[in-house]
C-alpha cells in the first residue's frame, strides 16, 4: 500500500475540551493530504461551530457514512453523534462523554475491519466517558480489550519524542496499588513488548533499554525498599536471557537529572507519574502517546482536554499534529518490517562428513 493511501481515523475526543481546536488546526495544513487520507469521527455541526467561534480557516468536508467511502485528497467526516448536541466550553458533561465514546467505538470498529490503517485519538475525560458497559480508565485499556489476541490482553503505553521514549509497567492505577502489580512477570512482559515495538515500530535494530527503580535511591541496598533486589533486578536478568538488552534499576531522579536517558533507545518506568513528569517537562509541546503491543496503530497527543483554555483559541496543535505523523511513520515502519521478515531464507543442511578427506599432492596424475 502506498503511503499516500493510508487512511487515518481521527476521533474528536471530549467536545467541550480542545479536541476540535487542535484537530481543525492540524487539518488546515493541506500538505497533510500528501501523506494520508484523514477521516474524522465526530460531528460536522460541531466542527463548523468551532470554526466559527475560534475564527479558524474554513475547511471543506466530504461527509461519508462508512470509512470504506473515504475519498483521497479530502477531509472525510463521519457523523456518529447526535447532531443536537451543544458545546459547553470547559465543562465535563455526560453528553460530552457519550459523544467521545461513540466516536471512539466507531473508529475502533473501522480499525478492526481494516478499512483504516491507524487511529489518532483526541483527549477524553476519563470520568464522563464511563458507563455500565464501558468501564476503562483510558484509551490504552479500552483498545487492549478490543484488539486482544489469544485471550490475553497485551499492550504497553509508550511516550515518544525526539528527546527520548519512555514506557510503563503500570499506568492508570492508584499509586498504593503499584507495588502489588510489580511482579517479575509483569516487568518481563513489558520489557518484551517494549523491545519488540522499538524494533518493528521505531526501526531500532538492537534496542538498549534502561529500567528505572521503584524506591528512592534504588532502595539503598534494601534500606529504603527491597523491590529493586527482589523483583526488578531479577526481571532484568531474565529478560537478558531472552535476548533483551536492559540495564538498571536506575534511581529516577539522578537518571533524568544527569540526562542519562540520552544514552538509551528507551526507558521503562515503574508507574505513571515517574515517567510522565519528566517526559512532559521535556517534551510537552511535541510528545506523542503511542499504544504499543497491539496489532494496530494508535497515537494521541500527550495533553488532556485542557478545559481551562477550551474555546479561547489558545491551544497548540503541535502534539496532535506530531501524533498524526508518528502514526503514519509507525504504520510504514511496521509494514516494512513485516515485509523484510516474512520470507527469510530457509536454512539448508549440508553433509560435511567428508570434509576431513585430505588432498594427496604426491600422488601421480592418471594418464590422459
Amino acid at each position: 500500500m502506498d503511503i499516500k493511501c493510508i487512511k487515518i481515523g481521527i476521533t474528536h475526543g471530549d467536545m467541550n475540551g480542545i479536541g476540535y481546536e487542535v484537530i481543525l488546526k492540524t487539518l488546515a495544513d493541506e500538505r497533510l493530504m500528501e501523506f494520508c487520507t484523514p477521516i474524522l469521527f465526530g460531528s460536522q455541526k460541531l466542527a463548523l461551530y468551532y470554526q466559527k467561534v475560534l475564527d479558524l480557516p474554513p475547511l471543506n468536508y466530504k461527509t461519508i457514512n462508512r470509512a470504506e467511502e473515504a475519498v483521497e485528497g479530502k477531509i472525510n467526516l463521519i457523523n456518529c453523534v447526535d447532531e443536537n448536541l451543544k458545546i459547553d466550553f470547559g465543562r465535563s458533561t455526560p453528553e460530552a462523554g457519550m459523544a467521545a465514546r461513540k466516536a471512539l467505538e466507531a473508529a475502533s470498529a473501522s480499525l478492526k475491519r481494516g478499512v483504516i490503517q491507524a487511529m489518532v485519538t483526541a483527549p477524553i475525560n476519563k470520568s464522563n466517558i464511563q458507563r455500565n458497559d464501558f468501564h476503562f480508565p483510558g484509551h490504552t485499556e479500552y483498545l487492549e480489550k478490543v484488539f486482544e489476541e489469544g485471550g490475553k490482553p497485551q499492550s504497553i503505553m509508550i511516550m515518544t519524542s525526539e528527546a527520548f521514549r519512555i514506557a510503563f509497567v503500570t499506568v492508570h492505577i492508584p499509586l498504593n496499588e503499584v507495588k502489588a502489580r510489580l511482579t517479575q512477570e509483569a516487568i518481563v512482559d513489558k520489557l518484551t513488548l517494549f523491545h519488540t515495538s522499538l524494533i518493528q515500530d521505531f526501526g531500532v535494530i538492537k534496542p538498549c533499554i534502561a529500567v528505572l527503580a521503584l524506591n528512592p535511591h534504588a532502595g539503598d541496598q534494601g534500606l529504603l525498599g527491597t523491590e529493586e533486589e527482589s523483583v526488578i533486578a531479577p526481571a532484568i536478568a531474565l529478560a537478558e536471557k531472552n535476548g533483551i538488552t536492559a540495564f538498571g534499576p536506575f534511581p529516577a531522579d539522578g537518571f533524568f537529572g544527569t540526562h542519562a536517558y540520552q544514552k538509551f533507545d528507551g526507558v521503562l518506568a515503574m508507574y505513571h507519574d515517574q515517567g510522565l513528569i519528566p517526559f512532559k517537562l521535556l517534551t510537552m509541546g511535541s510528545g506523542v502517546n503511542y499504544t504499543g503491543g497491539l496489532p494496530v496503530v494508535r497515537t494521541s497527543p500527550v495533553h488532556g482536554t485542557a478545559y481551562d483554555i477550551s474555546g479561547r483559541n489558545m491551544a497548540s496543535e503541535a502534539s496532535f499534529r506530531n501524533a498524526l505523523y508518528v502514526a503514519i511513520d509507525i504504520y510504514r515502519k511496521r509494514k516494512n518490517y513485516r515485509e523484510i521478515t516474512a520470507n527469510t531464507l530457509r536454512k539448508h543442511y549440508f553433509d560435511k562428513s567428508g570434509d576431513n578427506v585430505k588432498l594427496d599432492l604426491t600422488a601421480e596424475e592418471p594418464n590422459e
